[in-house]
């Protein structure tokens, strides 16, 4: 393996920029920079010195352009469409339309049990999401936009999301996770997940979303253009992770005698996005936080899904509400008064045979929830939720 090391002297500052070349028969990189530069090493190509205020921009066999402009910005942003990036462990598959992406679970991803959490999980949808379209080729300076989105001041922001999960990874698992898009109808685009084993092909996840276009100078949601429609509808294909008769119906609103409830919930600046506004990662936490400990002790999260309202920004303060669908008592969290009620429900489930406890093993625990932006008059609704729990199984043992 070669390396270069290059200086290059601007009038404020000097920047350092590492070159690294796998192959022998590697292209040459070409670099346009100020008139001084030292080189440590040795490096086959020659180096051309253009003029003193050019960009520098490094060209490599993937079609990535790295630039760095006078005011030291940094994008590695392909210009054409890529079937393979080796960085990322990616390629393109489903034709030349979808994408996969092969991870390994790390540490930092992981909970006390040694499972991915649900934010690792949903972490790792959302980076794969960008590496799709940054294989595409399609992608600009924006958060996952398009060249023509940016051209007319759009982004992308999630409208829906479901998560279902089966198995957790473990640490140090290595999984794949396969994405692709399509329609979601005129002005919308449909996102899906499958996250499996690489070794076993087991399905640990399955998740859908649904995207539509704002404008990023008023914040009001957009119609699709046609030259954004013309740069994404040949990548949509006719594929669902989760079918839509397996989507549940719309989640109720709760209102300020929600059983469970955190109020006074800042946003850091750590929390916000590209976008400027709170990341929907950080929405799921705000929810779990609300959920007993009793049944995050006892059970795994195995399904959320997220109606999304409006969008959270880092000067609003932010209350999470959260209402049990059922009775607790079954599942750790006392309360006297529902024995004979749910034993009634079960009562058919018994006769066959099950017995009582199998029957309650069997029965999910599900929450609503809801996050919304504490206002003088009134408070706006952010994001409407609802998690299905499962007791906890054990998890796979270590291969040795």
């Amino acid at each position: 393996m070669r390396t270069m090391v290059a200086t290059f002297s601007y009038p404020a500052s000097t920047y350092f920029v590492r070159c690294c070349s796998v192959r022998e028969n590697h292209d040459q990189v070409k670099l346009q920079v100020n008139s001084s530069i030292r080189t440590n090493g040795s490096f086959r190509s020659p180096v051309k010195v253009e003029s003193l205020k050019q960009t520098v921009s490094t060209t490599t066999t993937l079609g990535q352009a790295v630039t760095i402009d006078e005011n030291g910005l940094r994008q590695n942003i392909p210009t054409k469409k890529q079937l393979v990036d080796p960085h990322r462990q990616g390629l393109i598959i489903e034709g030349g339309v979808g994408y996969r992406q092969t991870v390994v679970i790390r540490s930092y991803e992981v909970g006390a049990d040694k499972t991915a959490t649900l934010e690792s999980i949903l972490n790792l949808l959302q980076e794969t999401a960008l590496n799709h379209v940054w294989m595409s080729g399609l992608l600009s300076d924006g958060f996952g936009a398009t060249h023509g989105m940016v051209r007319n001041d759009l982004i992308w922001v999630v409208s829906r999301m479901q998560v279902l999960v089966d198995y957790y990874p473990i640490w140090g698992e290595v999984v794949e996770i396969d994405t692709w898009v399509g329609a979601s109808g005129k002005n919308g685009m449909r996102r899906d997940w499958l996250i499996r084993s690489q070794v076993t092909g087991r399905i640990f996840a399955r998740a859908t979303s649904t995207w539509v276009m704002m404008n990023r100078k008023t914040r009001r949601l957009s119609k699709m253009p046609e030259e954004v429609r013309a740069e994404v509808s040949p990548w949509f294909i006719e594929k669902q992770a989760i079918k839509e008769d397996d989507v549940q119906e719309k989640i109720v609103k709760l209102d300020k005698e929600a059983k469970y409830m955190n109020s006074d919930l800042k946003p850091k600046r750590s929390d916000l996005d590209m976008n400027q506004h709170v990341n929907n990662v950080k929405y799921v936490r705000w929810m779990l936080e609300t959920i007993p400990d009793q049944i995050l002790e006892g059970h795994q999260l195995s399904g959320i899904t997220l109606e999304y309202r409006r969008e959270c920004g880092s000067s609003d303060i932010v209350q999470s509400l959260c209402e049990p669908e059922e009775d607790e008592i079954l599942h750790g969290v006392v309360e006297p008064d529902y024995c004979t009620n749910l034993l009634n429900g079960l009562s058919s489930d018994i006769i066959n045979g099950s017995g009582v406890l199998t029957c309650l093993e069997k029965r999910p625990l599900r929450y609503t929830h809801l996050l919304q932006t504490k206002g003088e008059k009134q408070n706006d609704e952010i994001v409407r939720g609802r998690t299905t729990w499962k007791r906890k199984i054990s998890t796979m043992p270590f291969s040795t």
